[in-house]
Formats: structure tokens, C-alpha cells, sequence
């Protein structure tokens, strides 16, 4: 199996270099510049994804004041 993989790769290699430049260049950035924007789309959804572990949840940002003190859940503000 590795054999024919090996003998079509080759082939393929050969047959690229065998191109005009112009024509080799259209098609490394055809097939090149959709597997970078794949992989940069992926690495931004997994870097999000770690974020969000790492980030507050939203009844923490609320409950706690600007000093980090924590806030009773309903304050009555009337008296003030």
C-alpha cells in the first residue's frame, strides 16, 4: 500500500515541477490558502473554547463589587 502511495506522490511531485512557474504557484496557493484559513478558522475555536474555561461566568462578574467584595443578591437600593 505504501509502495503505490509513494509511486502516486511521486508522480504528482514530478508532474508539478514539470509546470510553468505561474500555473505551480496558482495551484499551491488554491490548495494551500484553503488549508491555512481551515486551519487558522480551527485554532481560533479551540483558543476561544480554552478561553471561555478560563474566563468568569456571568453570575460571578455580577455578585462580586469593583473591590471584590461580594454583593448580597438582591440589594435595596431605597435606602440610600
Amino acid at each position: 500500500m505504501f509502495d503505490g502511495l509513494a509511486n502516486w506522490w511521486d508522480n504528482a511531485e514530478l508532474w508539478l515541477a514539470q509546470l510553468w512557474f505561474p500555473v505551480q504557484f496558482v495551484l499551491v496557493v488554491a490548495v494551500l490558502g484553503p488549508l491555512c484559513l481551515g486551519g487558522a478558522w480551527l485554532i481560533d475555536r479551540i483558543v476561544d473554547r480554552v478561553a471561555a474555561w478560563f474566563r468568569p461566568g456571568r453570575d460571578d462578574a455580577r455578585s462580586r463589587g469593583p473591590a471584590g467584595e461580594v454583593r448580597p443578591e438582591h440589594e435595596d437600593l431605597t435606602n440610600r
